[in-house]
């Protein structure tokens, strides 16, 4: 079987890694240029991703991620860049208090983040994709996203096989469509707009408290099969990194995850339909004092599709199920609370479609809907303890000079956009959610942005 036969070959990969890490080393002590993706492979940010500007995926860009970011037009160069985002928000309803230290009730400008990247290609077998970012609200700099590659390619019974492994700070965010968290839409927001409370872990709560391996076969351009886990570094470690090391807390041993994905031609675009999950059992605020902890099962299932159309326009579909099954023991029991509390679920269901013009200007509607059984504990602030939050998305933006045509430069791009959120219930309730005459509609927020890439 092509699985037994991949097992087997994966150790081919174990001199690649050794190698590759030694280079990596070097490279970045060396690091003069400033080179971004489009420089390595010499095509414009179009060929990679949607709309001109990232980080929604074409199938070109998935390939080029897949492959371990290793494809180059050019010779050597450090791959180094920069970007930032800056944006004005407001509410319908000023907020009881300042969303974030030095920020107003409501009306606030701020320079979101600032982020620098070591993000290219060593060589035909290691890759990287490492980003820190300074956080405009927080006002701190922090690791971010990191997604360390290395692959080989091979024939398996007649079968083209890409085999790679990732280390990475955030499950999904290895992961080469724009359906699962990591990557999923909104591809930009602020800290500073509400936002409900209640989520799977999956979607985000593990990202940049955890470091994890996977390893994955991509088989004949049409078939992903990933699998490893997660683990928690100390609470030293996340401190030097900025992140925080007590929310949702440290995972007991080992946290497996799963992924497959299976893409091909459906009609004039590329269509995709997977399946993903993970189990993490966790101690909440790393405390151990109860000898229990909080086991998080999150399954679920997705699908994508991309269609470039004659006239250069593109349309994109993203869909992603997440069901969370909680058993949170340690939580209940830190907060002595009645032996029901420990047994509650999520389900999350999210869709967004997007329509580019000549990959420089876009229209994208998305739609979600978290939706969960009530519990007094876990949720003591809404007025129906449920944690439901659904509403829509649209989003305008322009991206003048995604081709690669820019005045500055073919580095240079620049992405301007306005974003309207409405929410049909926040928090457990449509009306009065807090107990305090809140409506969900006081949480409608119209954000305007610049994302600037280098």
């Amino acid at each position: 079987m092509i699985l037994r036969d991949l097992i087997g070959m994966a150790r081919r990969l174990r001199h690649i890694i050794v190698t590759s890490w030694v280079l990596l080393g070097m490279s970045a002590g060396a690091a003069h240029a400033v080179p971004a993706f489009a420089v390595q492979t010499g095509q414009p940010c179009q060929a990679c991703h949607v709309g001109g500007f990232g980080p929604q995926l074409t199938p070109f860009g998935r390939e080029f991620k897949l492959h371990g970011y290793t494809q180059r037009a050019v010779g050597f160069n450090v791959p180094i860049s920069a970007m930032a985002v800056a944006s004005y928000v407001h509410s319908k309803m000023d907020a009881s208090s300042p969303p974030a230290d030095g920020f107003a009730n409501n009306d606030n400008t701020a320079v979101d983040q600032i982020s620098l990247f070591l993000a290219g290609g060593l060589g035909s077998h290691l890759g990287a994709f490492i980003q820190t970012t300074y956080d405009g609200i927080a006002k701190a700099w922090t690791w971010d996203n990191l997604d360390v590659r290395a692959t080989t390619t091979t024939e398996v019974k007649g079968h083209d096989v890409v085999l790679g492994v990732s280390l990475n700070n955030s499950p999904s965010v290895q992961d080469a469509w724009n359906t699962l968290p990591a990557w999923g839409y909104p591809y930009t927001s602020s800290a500073l707009a509400p936002s409900p409370s209640a989520s799977p872990l999956l979607a985000g709560g593990l990202a940049q408290n955890t470091l994890g391996v996977t390893g994955y076969a991509w088989i004949d351009d049409k078939l992903l099969l990933e699998a490893g886990a997660y683990g928690s570094p100390s609470a030293t470690t996340l401190n030097h990194l900025g992140a925080d090391p007590f929310s949702p807390g440290d995972i007991d041993g080992l946290a497996p995850y799963v992924r497959v994905a299976f893409q091909k031609p459906v009609g004039p675009g590329t269509a995709e339909v997977g399946v993903f999950g993970m189990r993490a059992d966790i101690h909440p605020g790393r405390d151990r004092s109860t000898g229990l902890v909080d086991r998080y099962t999150d399954v679920g299932a997705d699908a994508s599709y991309f269609v470039p159309l004659a006239s250069g326009d593109t349309f994109t579909l993203n869909a992603r199920y997440t069901h969370e099954q909680q058993a949170l023991d340690a939580t209940c029991a830190l907060a002595e609370s009645e032996s029901d509390c420990p047994h509650n679920s999520l389900t999350d269901v999210r869709a967004d479609a997007s329509y580019y013009w000549r990959s420089k200007v876009g229209v994208t509607v998305a739609a979600f809907a978290t939706t969960g059984a009530a519990n007094p504990t876990i949720y003591a602030d809404s007025r129906t303890f449920k944690p439901n939050s659904s509403g829509v998305t649209v989003q305008l933006d322009a991206t003048p000079w995604g081709d690669g045509h820019s005045p500055l430069g073919p580095r240079f791009n620049v992405r301007v956009g306005a974003q309207y959120t409405a929410y049909a219930t926040f928090n457990g309730a449509s009306s009065n959610y807090d107990n305090a005459g809140a409506n969900a509609s006081d949480n409608n927020t119209l954000r305007v942005f610049t994302w600037i890439a280098y």
